[in-house]
Formats: C-alpha cells, structure tokens, sequence
C-alpha cells in the first residue's frame, strides 16, 4: 500500500478542492505559464525552422552554392563542366555570365542582375525552371535578346511578357557622336516568382546574348556548381581550386547569404534561451505552490507519519503533485503548440487576404510568407527541458513536507 501512497495521495491533492483558494490560483497560473511557454516556444521554433528550410530550398535554389571563375573568363569550359561534374560531392554544373545592369522601360528604373544562362543546363543548379509564373526559359533563344524577369521587378517596371525593356550597363560605348552607357533593348519573354527578395534583383537572359553584351567572345563568366551538401560548400571549393591551380578562383554562397543564415541560426538559439526563461519561470512557479500546499497540509502529513509513512514517501506525495500540474500544462502546451505550428502559415495568410495587409514583402525580406516547420527533435528537446525543470522546482518543498514532524504538529491539533 505504501508502494503505491505517494502517487494516489499527489493526485488526489490535484483534484481535491482546497479550503485556500489562493492556493488553487496559483496552481493554476503555474499550469498556465507552462501550457503557453510550451506552446510559443513551439510556434517560434518551428516559424524558424520554416525560414532555415526555406532560405535553403528558395534562395540557395536559385543561388549557386559554388562558382568557379579564371581572368577573363572560362573559355572552354564544357570539358571543366564534365570534369568537376565527376567530382562525388558535385550534382551539377552550368555555365552563366553576370552582368550588373539597370532596367529602363517609360521613365521607370530598376537595378537588377542579368544571369546569361544556358537553358539546357540552368536546370541542373538552379530551381528557376520550376518557377516560371509566365513563359518558359526554352523561349530563351541566341540572337532573340529575350529576358526573364522577376515578379516584382516586373511589377515595379510595370511590364508583362512581349513588352520590351533597355538594360543600360556600367560600360561605355566610344562612339564619334561621344562617349555613351551601353544599351540594349530586351523583349521580356518570361517573368519567374521564388517568394524571396531574388524576385525583384535577378533577370535571366540567353548566354550568348550576354557574352555578346559584355563583349566576352566565346568566353563564359564561370561555372555555377550544385553540390549533394550546402554546408560542404566552403571546403569542396577550396578542393576544387587547389585541384585546378592557381589560374582559378572560387566562391561558395556563404560569402552572398552565409550572414543571413548564421543570423537565422542565432535568432533561433537566442529565442530558444528567452522562453525557456519563460517556461522557467512558470515551472518555479511550482515552488510556491507547493509551498503553500505543503503548509496547509501539515496536518494531514503528521498523520501519515505516524501511521508509518516514510519522509521518502512523504517526498514523493508533493513531488507526484507537482509533476501532476506540470505534466498537464505541458501536454497542453504540447497539444497547443503543435496545431498552431501546422495552422500559422494558412492563419496568416488568411488574415493577409481578409484585411489586406502583408505582413512580409519580399522586396525587404528575403521571402514572402510566413513559413512553419515543426521538427518533432524540437518538441522532444523542449519537452524534455520543462520536465526536467518542473521535477527540480518540486524538491524543495517536498524536502520540506518530509522535515515535518509529526509531534511538534499534532500537539496543537
């Protein structure tokens, strides 16, 4: 029967209603603080790891994870391509030029990258094909000056596909008249949407188009390289360029977004301490509660005492009814935590379309939606953290319950 005194008894002071109603309040805010630190904490993590997987699958789908480039260009560079394509880390390799430029089109100007791309390769390194709101890169023919712009680059320019734009590049042209910015004037022939801040810098145009452009000849700008693993990417291209000698130069993205996505990484701990903090808090909330308890049940524990209950067993009364009230706010939390996190992204999207308010433009951030995540690591990691600190906040008064004794208690009964 004592094996089993300490658990029946915890849970019935959970259930019972107590004479001290100030008691029952506090019970109930400490279950409370843990249910909503459980559950903010759960939402946050998994809002971040939505903006991690998206910065990865997004924004480094349309961003090399390497480029390979010499002095002056690559200019033949298909056996390159086949050669580092053997390489086991390497999925794919596709020639570009970049071009820096700015779009002109009825008094409106927008700066952008051009990409002159191959179409038939693009899609072995970047996710663009896939992204086409309008057209097709196979529209992307030499000699045709056809352009893919970004949604809202195109919106900003106010263009749609068969209008016509000048790309005006930081080059000048000697002519007799004098000394003038090249030009060229493109047909946009497709207009691409990732959700991210890429959609209003980034146009694609024909490879040769843009080597005739930059006046490269046959050269290419470099080689773009899709690897197996985004974070090998640093040491794969110090590989590749001890390989090939001297005569080349390479770039991972950790040099374009590699601070975006150590900044994400930070925010996340830093988020992950604060509202543990939180949960904390609540879970010593517990302390007090107990406290009171304990207080309150003097009587109750003398009498235990003296028809043989142990201190260990009189522990193990206050420590089942503190677990009690924070194994339910947890579970709820749990519960709380892991339907917002499947439900924020349609939530938000929904307030966005009924009161016509966006909460995240891609023209400052880096995506357009609020994404969500939920990693199950996550919410055991959690989990395991508010147990573990609701277990520690019911020592103390436990101990304290099982210090009672019994003489000194029932002589005043």
């Amino acid at each position: 029967m004592f094996d089993r005194l300490p658990f029946l008894i915890g849970l019935r002071y959970v259930r019972a209603k107590r004479r001290n109603h100030f008691i029952s309040f506090i019970s109930l805010t400490s279950m409370l603080g843990l249910m909503l630190g459980v559950a903010v904490l759960i939402l946050v993590l998994s809002v971040m790891n939505g903006f991690d997987h998206e910065l990865r699958t997004r924004v480094l789908g349309m961003v090399p994870h390497a480029k390979i480039e010499a002095p002056g260009g690559l200019t033949d560079w298909q056996p390159l391509a086949e050669r580092l394509m053997e390489r086991e880390r390497v999925i794919g390799a596709a020639p570009y030029v970049e071009q820096q430029g700015m779009f002109s089109v009825g008094g409106r100007n927008e700066g952008a990258m051009v990409n002159g791309i191959e179409p038939e390769w693009e899609s072995r390194v970047s996710i663009i094909d896939e992204n086409m709101r309008h057209g097709s890169l196979d529209d992307l023919t030499p000699g045709e000056w056809n352009i893919v712009l970004g949604s809202i680059l195109a919106r900003r320019l106010g263009v749609g596909v068969g209008d016509r734009v000048t790309l005006l590049v930081p080059e000048a042209s000697i002519t007799p008249a004098g000394v003038f910015p090249r030009l060229k004037r493109f047909t946009v022939s497709g207009i691409f949407s990732v959700g991210a801040d890429l959609d209003a810098s980034l146009a694609y145009a024909h490879i040769d188009d843009m080597q005739t452009l930059a006046r490269l000849g046959d050269a290419v700008g470099g080689l773009r390289l899709e690897l197996d693993d985004l974070f090998a990417a640093g040491s794969e291209t110090r590989a590749i360029i001890d390989e090939l000698g001297s005569g080349y130069r390479g770039l991972d993205w950790t040099y374009s977004h590699g601070n975006l996505f150590q900044a994400i990484q930070m925010e996340k701990r830093m988020i992950a301490l604060l509202l543990t903090v939180i949960i904390a808090v609540a879970a010593f909330n517990i302390v007090s509660t107990l406290v009171m308890v304990v207080t309150d049940k003097r009587a109750d524990i003398a009498i235990l005492r003296t028809i043989g209950a142990t201190p260990r067993s009189i522990m193990g009364i206050f420590i089942v009814q503190g677990l009690a009230i924070g194994v339910i706010g947890i579970l709820v939390g749990v519960i709380l935590g892991v339907l917002m996190a499947w439900t924020v992204s349609d939530l938000i999207a929904w307030v966005e379309g009924a009161f016509g308010i966006h909460f995240l433009d891609a023209g400052v951030y880096f995506i357009s939606n609020l994404p969500s995540r939920l990693i199950w690591s996550d919410v055991a990691n959690i989990v395991s953290a508010a147990f573990v600190l609701t277990f520690l906040s019911t020592l103390y008064p436990a101990w304290r319950a099982a210090r009672v004794q019994p003489a000194e208690v029932l002589r005043y009964e």
